[in-house]
C-alpha cells in the first residue's frame, strides 16, 4: 500500500508541475527587466508612462479606486503574510513539503543545464526574494535559472523556484518579469502542489473499495475505465482553480511590491497576440489553463475592484536591460561555441547531395568525397 501511495504522489506531482507552468509561452527573444526592491524604486524619469507601457499593448490602464473596502481577509492586500492562504485539505506537513520538493529539484538540476552566470543569477534572485517578502509563502525560495529557450517558469513543493533564461529574454520590463514569479510564488504559498497530490492520493484509495466490489466482466471493466477517466477530469478542474487562485494571489503580491500590476494584463496580451500571429504555437499547458482572454478579463477586473491606486510604480529599471542584455550575449556565445569548428557535427543527406557535383567530375573541390586518380607512373 506504501509503494501504490509513493507511486500515486510522483504522478501526481508531476501533474501539478506542469499545470504550474501557467506561462509557458511562444519564444522570443526579449529578456524580462531585473526586479528592484521597492525602496529603490527608480525615479519617474526611469519608468516609462503607464500610456507608454500600454501603447505597446493596445490597452488602456485599469482605473483603480483611490480606497477599496476588503470582503475578507484574501482581498486585503494589507493583510498579506498575516492570512490563511494555503489551507485545506492536505496531507504534507511544511517540513514534508520542503524535503520533497528537495529531492525533486535535485531531478530537475540533474536533467538541465543551469545558468551560473552571478550577475544574472543574482538579480533574478533577487527580484524573486523582494517578492516572496511580500507574500503568503511560508517556506524559504531557492531561485535559480535554467539555460533553456521555453519561455517558461515553474514552482516545486517547498519553495524551489526555476525560472528559465527564454522567459528573461522575453519580457519587455521588469514588471512583466515579476508578475510571472509573482504567480508562481503564489502557487507554492497556496501549497497546490501538494494539495493537488493529496486529493490524488486520496481518490486513489477511495477507488480501492469500488475495485473490490467491480466485478470481473466487460461490464465490470467499462466501470473501472470510468472511474480511472474520473481522476484526470478532477485533476483539470482542479488545476484551473489553483491557476484562477494564483493569478488572483501573484497580482497581489507584485502590487504589494510595488510594481504596475498592468503588467500582468499586458503580458497575458503579447500571449493573445503571439496566438493569433502564429496559431497553435501556444504550449498544450495552456489547455489545463483558463483561456487567456478569460484571463485578461479576469484580472482586470480584480485590478479594479481589490487594488487602492498608488500615486507611482515600479515597471522597470536600467538593471533590467543591463542583465537583459548580459544574458543575450551569454546565450550567443553558448551557442557559438557549441557550433564552433573543430567539434563533430551531423549533415543531413540532403546537404551532402547538394555538395556532391553531377558525374565524375575530377576537378571537383568537394573535400568530403572521397576519390581515385590514377597514379602517374601506372601502366594503361
Amino acid at each position: 500500500m506504501q509503494d501504490l501511495l509513493r507511486r500515486t504522489l510522483r504522478l501526481a506531482l508531476v501533474s501539478a508541475l506542469v499545470a504550474g507552468s501557467a506561462f509557458a509561452v511562444p519564444q522570443s527573444q526579449d529578456p524580462p527587466a531585473p526586479t528592484a526592491d521597492p525602496a529603490k524604486t527608480p525615479s519617474s524619469a526611469q519608468q516609462p508612462a503607464p500610456s507608454q507601457t500600454q501603447q505597446q499593448t493596445g490597452s488602456q490602464p485599469v482605473q483603480q479606486k483611490d480606497t477599496v473596502t476588503p470582503k475578507n481577509s484574501k482581498e486585503d492586500v494589507e493583510a498579506i503574510g498575516n492570512r490563511s492562504v494555503g489551507k485545506g485539505v492536505n496531507l504534507f506537513s511544511l517540513e514534508r513539503e520542503i524535503s520533497l520538493g528537495k529531492s525533486l529539484a535535485q531531478e530537475v538540476e540533474r536533467s538541465s543545464k543551469m545558468i551560473d552566470d552571478p550577475v544574472v543569477t543574482e538579480y533574478v534572485n533577487r527580484v524573486g526574494q523582494n517578492l516572496v517578502r511580500n507574500s503568503d509563502a511560508r517556506v524559504p525560495f531557492t531561485i535559480k535559472v535554467i539555460d533553456s529557450d521555453e519561455v517558461n517558469a515553474f514552482a516545486l513543493p517547498g519553495g524551489f523556484f526555476y525560472v528559465n533564461s527564454g522567459l528573461i529574454l522575453r519580457a519587455q520590463e521588469e514588471s512583466e518579469l515579476a508578475g510571472v514569479m509573482a504567480h508562481e510564488i503564489a502557487h507554492v504559498a497556496a501549497r497546490h502542489g501538494t494539495k493537488n497530490a493529496t486529493k490524488g492520493e486520496l481518490m486513489q484509495l477511495a477507488s480501492i473499495p469500488a475495485m473490490i466490489f467491480i466485478p470481473y466482466s466487460m461490464a465490470g471493466y467499462a466501470m473501472y475505465q470510468g472511474l480511472n477517466l474520473a481522476i484526470p477530469l478532477t485533476f483539470l478542474k482542479f488545476s484551473r482553480d489553483a491557476e484562477r487562485e494564483a493569478d488572483f494571489l501573484g497580482l497581489q503580491y507584485m502590487y504589494k511590491t510595488g510594481y504596475d500590476p498592468n503588467s500582468y494584463v499586458t503580458f497575458f496580451e503579447r500571449i493573445q497576440a503571439d496566438e493569433k500571429r502564429r496559431p497553435g504555437t501556444i504550449p498544450k499547458v495552456f489547455s489545463t489553463h483558463p483561456p487567456t482572454p478569460d484571463r485578461i478579463e479576469n484580472t482586470q477586473k480584480e485590478i479594479a475592484r481589490i487594488l487602492p491606486a498608488k500615486q507611482e510604480y515600479l515597471v522597470t529599471t536600467s538593471e533590467f536591460d543591463t542583465v537583459k542584455a548580459r544574458l543575450r550575449n551569454i546565450m550567443f556565445s553558448r551557442k557559438v561555441t557549441d557550433n564552433a569548428a573543430g567539434k563533430p557535427t551531423l549533415r543531413t543527406k540532403t546537404e551532402q547531395s547538394k555538395k556532391q557535383p553531377t558525374g565524375n567530375d575530377p576537378n571537383s573541390s568537394d573535400d568530403d568525397r572521397p576519390t581515385l586518380k590514377r597514379r602517374p607512373d601506372s601502366q594503361p
